[in-house]
């Protein structure tokens, strides 16, 4: 089979990665007014989330359907796991129509049938191979470029192309398509105003592609991602080509924006914090600590939604059946009764369960990659750029956002 045709730019020169504050607003800190809402008004509140964190005309995306915020570190618990109770249908609108019919979308029994194949692409023998074969290959090329000017802009020198460069390489991507690849999978994100037209702009280009592509691989099956999924069975049967090219468009989009946001904020917690930078440096053992500590403390996703099944309660709260249940994830993450000193950034923390990655059902299958990625990513950097500190000369990084969390700019000086 011959050559895809690449995938066509936004014909407009539409750049999503700089609408991420409108996208997802610039708050700074989510964590003390979600603290005093829950003190205030309690673990379940009525009410846009938006406008409750001071952001007030965003509105929900989510049309007329009663909206409820969850605060309460019990009641995210609770409704994380009883995915009967709260389902996914809140996501069918935005990222449905965007992204497809996609775990995030699907309820059970298919999400867990569709769950299981999914899962045996991230079994551990595959990850430790991304790792060796692409993850710290793709670190050290990105250090290439800005190793020897002795200062360096972290994020966009470094955590934003990372994780993208490594789905790219998953998936077996021409080379030369990449930077239009990462504009869609930002792209895919938008929920709000033009964003939207460009998001279902972006969902068609992705869909026409990967469809191609998929009849490439099974035609001419190699050693990647996309070979192993067409190949793949759910009981006797082949998956569904839409769920494929739905997943491949969340990969692209989710898999690569949440674990740059990730390691953007661990390297701000690590940065502003020395003594505990050179800590790890000096003993690797404390890698995994590290990326543990910073995926609580600023979670790249700090809420998840669903919706409710039918007329049930939560935390004491009615809540009818077709309302939207926002669950601030990181509320539960900086909750003091879990966490001593929760705002804190502090990698000797005991280690206790935190939400990052959801929990119940849903939890995030590419977890564990998004930690060798975050663990590799750190100790190619304290070996690489001896004197690692942030530039005095520069303004201090800043994690903003609501619905996606993330650090602007880092930068940095290095000896």
């Amino acid at each position: 089979m011959g050559k895809i045709p690449a995938i066509a730019d936004f014909a407009d020169g539409y750049n999503p990665l700089s609408m991420s504050e409108l996208a997802y607003g610039t708050i700074e800190d989510i964590y003390s007014v979600a603290r005093r809402l829950l003190k205030e008004r309690g673990p379940v509140i009525e009410g846009e989330p938006f406008d409750l964190f001071g952001m007030a005309g965003r509105g929900g995306g989510h049309g007329s359907a009663p909206a409820f915020l969850v605060l309460g570190n019990d009641e995210i618990r609770e409704m994380l796991s009883d995915a009967k109770t709260f389902n996914q249908d809140c996501h069918a609108e935005m990222f449905g129509k965007t992204v497809g019919n996609t775990l995030t979308v699907l309820n059970d029994p298919i999400h867990g049938k569709v769950r299981r194949v999914f899962q045996m692409a991230f079994m551990p023998h595959n990850i430790a191979r991304w790792g060796d074969e692409l993850v710290g290959p793709v670190a050290n090329e990105l250090v290439d470029r800005f190793v020897g000017r002795g200062r360096a802009e972290l994020v966009n020198d470094f955590s934003l192309p990372f994780p993208f460069e490594i789905i790219y390489r998953q998936l077996d991507l021409p080379g030369q398509d990449t930077a239009v690849f990462h504009k869609m999978a930002v792209a895919l994100l938008g929920s709000y105003g033009d964003m939207r037209k460009y998001a279902l702009e972006a969902s068609e280009k992705l869909g026409v592609y990967f469809k191609r592509l998929i009849e490439q691989r099974r035609a001419n099956p190699g050693g990647d991602l996309i070979s192993a999924l067409v190949a793949a069975e759910v009981d006797g049967e082949y998956i569904p080509e839409d769920i494929m090219i739905s997943f491949l468009r969340q990969l692209l989009s989710a898999g690569g924006d949440t674990t740059y946001r990730g390691t953007g904020s661990m390297m701000i917690g690590l940065l502003q914090k020395p003594d505990q930078l050179e800590q790890v440096r000096a003993d690797r053992s404390l890698v995994p600590q590290a990326v543990e500590e910073a995926l609580r403390w600023e979670a790249a996703t700090p809420i998840a939604m669903r919706s409710a099944a039918c007329d049930t309660e939560l935390g004491g709260v009615k809540i009818p059946k077709g309302a939207v249940l926002t669950v601030v994830t990181s509320a539960a993450n900086r909750d003091p009764e879990r966490y001593p000193n929760p705002d804190a950034f502090d990698i000797h923390r005991p280690k206790t369960r935190h939400l990052t990655f959801s929990y119940g059902p849903h939890v995030c299958i590419g977890q564990h990659l998004a930690r060798l990625e975050m663990a590799r990513a750190l100790n190619v950097l304290l070996d690489r750029l001896p004197n690692l500190r942030l530039d005095p000369d520069m303004p201090p990084p800043r994690v903003t956002g609501f619905y996606f969390r993330t650090p602007k700019d880092v930068h940095v000086r290095f000896d």
